[in-house]
């Protein structure tokens, strides 16, 4: 039995999905249950050479013995929701807890201006307008769509059930350690927090039975909308390097930096940590593509794998060298 939680150590977009959907194959995961804030995290997952962009649906559906979830803690755009079940084609394998807050068309009204727009630089989403109605209990429920009926599960139940039975459970983070509404940089964060104990919570699981907490950590460091960036350089230097990206869900140009060993440490200690994923190894080093053996790397790469390793004090696990769920180096 193994109940692995993957969280993102900088400000998400480090590949949590490629990482959640390599675990639910590798590790035959019986469950992979979504925890964080809702469908203002984008993850993206290639299986079978065909792109999923997800916002809604965990990662792990690339297993088709994978039972998907998604626990009470998590926000809940329907109508996204409802389409993703359809692509990946979940039907009989999915359940959200009735205990989830319904996004409503209010919401997203209310977070594509003003203050949040503006000057938080918020996904337009309606989370955060969501969680406030949530905070003073006048926020809509799952139990209360009838279009969700259907899916409704007991999700704490359905994990506890299948840890006590010995399987495999992944626990799938979103957004990143440094938005989170507790650790980073306010005002500029998500409204909840993300990180390992957060998961927990969001799908009903006690911190005892966690086995381990993979940290994602991308070879460089992005962030989407406003806020602190150490070392962060121009649109133009970024795109040299090949770093030019844009968001999932809002589609904006990401700021990038260079791999931040000190935010990375204080990521680890803060979700306790076990091991790392570093991620888009092959941007910095095109010759690794598509690799799975670490032999293959250049020496190179493995002195920037090993200076992560002392700097952090954990070691790096999963190596990503392509968006291929099995483009990744398993060093476990």
């Amino acid at each position: 039995m193994s109940c692995t939680i993957v969280v993102d150590g900088f400000f998400g977009d480090g590949g949590k999905g490629k990482i959640v959907s390599y675990l639910a194959v590798a590790d035959d995961a019986a469950v992979v249950a979504r925890g964080g804030v809702g469908p203002n995290a984008g993850h993206t997952v290639v299986k079978d050479d065909v792109k999923y962009k997800l916002r809604m649906v965990p990662c792990g559906f690339v297993n088709e013995d994978t039972v998907q979830l998604i626990g009470p803690g998590v926000l809940v755009n329907t109508e996204v929701l409802l389409k993703e079940i359809k692509v990946t084609d979940i039907e009989g394998r999915f359940g959200l807890d009735p205990q989830c807050a319904i996004i409503e068309p209010k919401h997203i009204e209310e977070d594509q201006q003003g203050h949040l727009k503006e000057k938080i630089g918020t996904t337009g989403t309606g989370t955060g307008p969501c969680n406030a109605d949530r905070a003073y209990r006048t926020a809509k429920m799952a139990r209360d769509i009838p279009e969700l009926t259907k899916y409704l599960k007991d999700v704490p139940m359905i994990i506890n059930d299948a840890l006590d039975n010995g399987e495999n459970v992944v626990l799938e983070g979103t957004q990143g350690t440094f938005i989170s509404l507790f650790h980073g940089g306010y005002p500029y964060v998500t409204s909840k927090d993300v990180c390992a104990a957060a998961v927990c919570s969001d799908v009903g699981v006690g911190p005892t039975r966690v086995t381990d907490v993979v940290l994602v950590c991308k070879a460089y460091v992005t962030r989407v909308g406003e806020g602190p960036l150490d070392g962060e350089i121009s649109h133009e230097e970024a795109k040299k390097r090949g770093w030019d990206e844009y968001g999932t869900v809002t589609g904006r140009q990401r700021r990038a930096a260079p791999f931040n060993y000190a935010l990375a440490k204080r990521a680890a200690r803060i979700n306790g940590a076990t091991q790392i994923a570093v991620t888009k190894m092959d941007i910095l080093y095109p010759e690794i593509a598509g690799s799975d053996d670490y032999d293959s790397l250049p020496d190179e790469a493995k002195e920037f794998v090993a200076k992560i390793e002392k700097e952090i004090g954990l070691p790096v696990t999963f190596v990503g060298t392509g968006p291929g769920v099995k483009e990744l180096i398993d060093r476990r």
